[in-house]
């Protein structure tokens, strides 16, 4: 029954089931509005947290986080060591995973309703903004050898890191969908809300491990170039349509045009016609915003995330050869004297001993 769930059925019915919690956080979200926070005080300063948190508070989002994160890890540690095998369908463990995250995000909108605060009470904001960062540069650096990196040149990085983050991919990218999720309040602003769905669809991803729906082309570059959407979106509840945007949006599609869109198979002509009516959409926009001296604002997400690419496989090689050197060497197998290869100049004749 469940190899013959088929990929894109069973991602349509797990979109269904994300915006449905979304639209349940949202309905909820009103019984939230009562809450007394402390004014904004910057951009480094999360607004949806209490001004005084309790003990039970810190504790359940805390002990939430971490059964929630470990739960996960030992999910994808057991199909990494007992299924080791891709299936067009479901695994046993894909519905484990599935039922298991529902449950969490249960756990955690109940909890805020009782104790209101997350992680964003004890950790920066910059963690969660990070973390998912963090997961799209990996993501990056492991598609390398199928799309390239810079307009579908492959970066020649040691086949060893690629291996490495293509394998345990898994735990960071749980790591940032669960830490970014226990971060925030379930809360029902239009940014919460817009995140919430995002992160559901990543808990998706993540539980679909060893299946072709995981891999599915449309899938996975959808999940990548959603958080120009999010990002833009949120930009403009934030700051307004007079705010800064535009740099999320040509930020986040300049990656796309520099490299998620060259693993499409589309023709050079098709790919050529992107690339133009992009420069074309920044160019106007900026021009209509009367800001064209600002234009260069859009460069400023895609030289992160390159850079960041560079850095994380700079780092996972350096691992790898710490490793590689505390590892200790096969000891040479010891030749007795007794049994030592005699010299010989030549081929014996025949009639004589070998010896002589």
């Amino acid at each position: 029954m469940l190899s013959n769930v088929r990929p894109v059925p069973l991602l349509i019915g797990s979109v269904a089931v994300c915006a449905a919690l979304t639209g349940l956080i949202w309905v909820l979200g009103g019984r939230l509005d009562g809450v007394a926070l402390l004014p904004d005080q910057g951009a480094s300063w999360y607004y949806w947290k209490l001004p005084e948190p309790t003990v039970l508070s810190r504790a359940t989002a805390w002990g939430g986080y971490v059964a929630h994160q470990l739960a996960f890890w030992l999910l994808i540690f057991y199909a990494q060591t007992r299924v080791r095998r891709y299936s067009a369908g479901l695994h046993p463990v894909n519905l484990v995973a599935l039922a298991t995250n529902l449950g969490f995000v249960g756990l955690h909108l109940v909890q805020t309703h009782l104790f209101y605060d997350g992680l964003a009470q004890d950790v920066s904001i910059f963690s969660s903004q990070g973390s998912v960062v963090l997961l799209l540069v990996v993501v990056l650096l492991m598609e390398n050898r199928r799309r390239g990196l810079f307009f579908g040149r492959k970066v020649p990085f040691r086949a060893a890191v690629i291996d490495f983050v293509r394998r345990y991919h898994g735990y960071l990218f749980s790591w940032a969908a669960v830490y970014t999720f226990w971060y925030h309040p379930a809360v029902s602003t239009s940014g919460h809300l817009i995140g919430f769905g995002y992160l559901f669809l990543l808990l998706v991803q993540g539980s679909l491990f060893l299946t072709r729906a995981h891999t599915n082309r449309v899938w996975t570059l959808t999940l990548e170039i959603m958080v120009a959407v999010h990002g833009t979106l949120v930009a403009v509840m934030n700051s307004g349509p007079d705010g800064i945007w535009p740099m999320f949006l040509f930020g986040f599609l300049g990656v796309f045009v520099i490299t998620q869109l060259h693993g499409l198979g589309l023709s050079r002509m098709i790919k050529t016609l992107v690339i133009i009516g992009y420069g074309l959409a920044a160019i106007l926009v900026y021009l209509a915003r009367g800001r064209p001296a600002d234009l260069h604002e859009i460069i400023r997400i895609p030289l992160i995330e390159y850079a960041l690419v560079f850095v994380v496989a700079g780092l996972v090689w350096l691992a790898l050869w710490v490793r590689d050197r505390r590892r200790p060497r096969p000891a040479e197998p010891a030749v007795s004297p007794a049994v030592r290869t005699p010299r010989s100049a030549g081929p014996a004749r025949p009639g004589t001993r070998p010896d002589r």
